[in-house]
């Protein structure tokens, strides 16, 4: 009998190529799978029973920004307490690398507008110990992390980096600048990056409240970063846009990919300002696969949103007069405050103070204002939002808004599902995730950590979409398996996880798939310079397991620290075999 670092036993093996669960022990030796079979003779240094639960292949989550996290913490939670055990990141155009000494605070501003990271823990976590994206990596594959991560050259910094104070104004570039950039773009890739990322949506905005660098680059400038990729000879493209011309978007996305010649995915989301937008989005997600052009949405498979909470950095009192007296005071006597009888009247009855468009407009949507609960519910009905409860009682809405931020001494959160949610069903997103030309994404780890908490989405999508959704048609296990596993792995190129079979990484959950269930967000205050970011845990993550060795146990770190930099694509274990 042989001896192996770690067997798990007798679970449901689902291997991620979305055949059905059979029940099989898997051995890991050494980092990788070497074995998959029914009554395997290898003994484990380590030894899991997994009978009764599921073996699953880690998540392959690729669309996170971790970008600064990942140079000053080992863990990379909550993605990593939640099943992932990839992430990739450099999504949106946003980043820290390459960068020059005099645009550090540009690059900090740009990240903590766009992505809602406090910029006074960019500033205190952020070592700065690089200049050139090769630099960055270096310093990311010099810190140990519990998962595997992969990194994108960010469009904004790529610019800032050539350009200087010009491609933070969005001036446009010259022609030696397009070359330049093509260069850098091209390095990257070569020295590991996994591709280029940009955003062309003017909702994206520095802390400043300015459009981002990239709003708005010129068709040479992406087609010039477009070359090079086709120099590297890799790489994929990410892209965010408003679409607001669809045929001349497409048209250059299209023209993108034919000179990079390699793989290219777009955000998509159905927002109540253009609630049919994604249909049309969808038709010529057909049309480029009926073409032979390898281009995909990458989708949420539930609503973005927001998490609405005195803790937070939203919530529909913000621009009232009297709640800014309070904005300041610790949590406990801010609440104490609130739940005096004349400031909660003086508060209700005022009229929200202007230069606030975003918080105002979200203070009246009472209709999609919802109480988050403990498991939350992610597709509650409209009946229950505070909106009709508010209608139904004869009262002002504001009133149940009120008296639900108090709860729970002010920790309590509600709901606000900002997007994918027109129709408050999500029958819409079943059907985008339905297409073969969508990807499961957006969780945006590590981001909007005051706002968002997307990044339990592989949870939800095997909970709500297999086994818990009432109103409408479910998914099957192993399908959903496989679209956060092999679909999103090979989507990046990374041909060597997702899959459990001999030679593929070893990185598993081992899920007790009954007792799988999220838990409410809640905040904590653990980011460079004691700053908050939401969290969220899940039960029934028995283990997840990275390159052979465990690092969770029910959600607990074990400290082991598996977790490398990718450096590019990985060929399949096939083609390692035949090197």
């Amino acid at each position: 009998m042989g001896q192996v670092d770690l067997v798990v036993r007798g679970g449901t093996v689902f291997d991620g190529t979305g055949a059905p669960g059979v029940e099989a022990d898997v051995a890991v030796d050494a980092g990788r799978i070497v074995a998959v079979g029914p009554h395997l003779a290898l003994k484990g240094r380590e030894e899991i029973d997994a009978r009764g639960l599921l073996v699953t292949p880690g998540w392959v989550d690729i669309h996170t920004h971790y970008d600064g996290q990942v140079t000053w913490a080992s863990r990379l939670d909550p993605s990593s307490t939640l099943g992932a055990t990839t992430v990739v990141m450099g999504n949106c155009g946003v980043g820290f690398a390459p960068v020059r000494p005099q645009d550090h605070d540009t690059l900090i501003r740009l990240m903590e507008g766009v992505e809602d990271i406090p910029g006074a823990a960019l500033h205190e976590g952020l070592t700065w110990k690089w200049e050139s994206f090769g630099d960055y990596m270096d310093a990311v594959d010099s810190i140990p992390h519990d998962i595997d991560v992969g990194l994108q050259v960010p469009h904004g910094a790529l610019r800032v980096y050539v350009m200087g104070e010009r491609g933070a104004n969005r001036e446009p570039a010259t022609a030696d600048e397009n070359a330049a950039m093509r260069e850098i773009t091209a390095e990257a890739i070569r020295q590991g990056a996994l591709g280029f990322s940009t955003t062309r949506t003017m909702v994206h905005r520095t802390a400043d409240g300015d459009l981002t660098p990239t709003i708005g680059a010129a068709r040479d400038e992406m087609l010039a970063i477009a070359q090079g990729l086709a120099d590297a000879g890799s790489g994929v493209l990410q892209i965010v846009s408003d679409f607001k011309d669809m045929d001349e978007e497409f048209a250059l996305l299209r023209e993108m990919m034919v000179v990079a010649g390699q793989p290219l995915s777009f955000s998509m989301v159905q927002a109540d300002v253009v609630p049919d937008q994604w249909r049309h989005l969808m038709e010529r997600l057909d049309k480029a696969a009926d073409d032979g052009l390898p281009m995909k949405a990458v989708i949420a498979g539930r609503p973005v949103g927001l998490m609405l909470g005195l803790q937070g950095s939203a919530h529909p009192f913000i621009s009232r007069p009297s709640y800014q007296e309070i904005a300041d005071l610790p949590l406990d006597e801010k609440v104490a405050r609130m739940r005096d009888p004349a400031f909660r009247a003086r508060l209700i009855a005022e009229a929200p103070a202007k230069g606030h468009p975003f918080i105002n407009s979200l203070a009246g949507a009472y209709h999609k204002m919802f109480e988050l609960g403990d498991p939350p519910n992610y597709e509650p009905d409209p009946k229950d939002s505070l909106g009709a409860k508010a209608k139904a009682l004869g009262v002002n809405p504001d009133e149940l808004v009120y008296d639900a931020l108090i709860a729970d001494e002010g920790r309590a959160f509600l709901y606000f599902p900002m997007h994918n949610y027109v129709e408050g069903s999500l029958d819409n997103v079943r059907t985008m995730i339905d297409s073969p030309n969508t990807l499961s994404g957006l969780s945006d780890g590590g981001a909007h950590v005051g706002a968002i908490c997307d990044v339990s989405l592989p949870t939800f999508m095997l909970t709500h979409w297999v086994r818990d959704r009432t109103r409408g048609p479910r998914f099957d296990l192993a399908r959903m398996i496989h679209i956060q596993t092999q679909v999103t792995a090979e989507s990046v190129g990374l041909l060597d996880r997702g899959v459990i079979a001999p030679g593929y990484l070893g990185d598993l959950n081992v899920i007790d798939f009954e007792r799988l269930q999220l838990k409410a967000p809640y905040m904590v205050y653990d980011l460079p310079t004691g700053a908050r970011r939401l969290m969220q845990e899940a039960d029934g993550y028995v283990a997840t397991i990275k390159s052979g060795q465990v690092i969770y146990r029910e959600g607990q770190p074990t400290g082991a620290l598996p977790g490398r930099l990718v450096r590019g694509r990985q060929p399949a274990p096939q083609a390692l075999a035949a090197e």
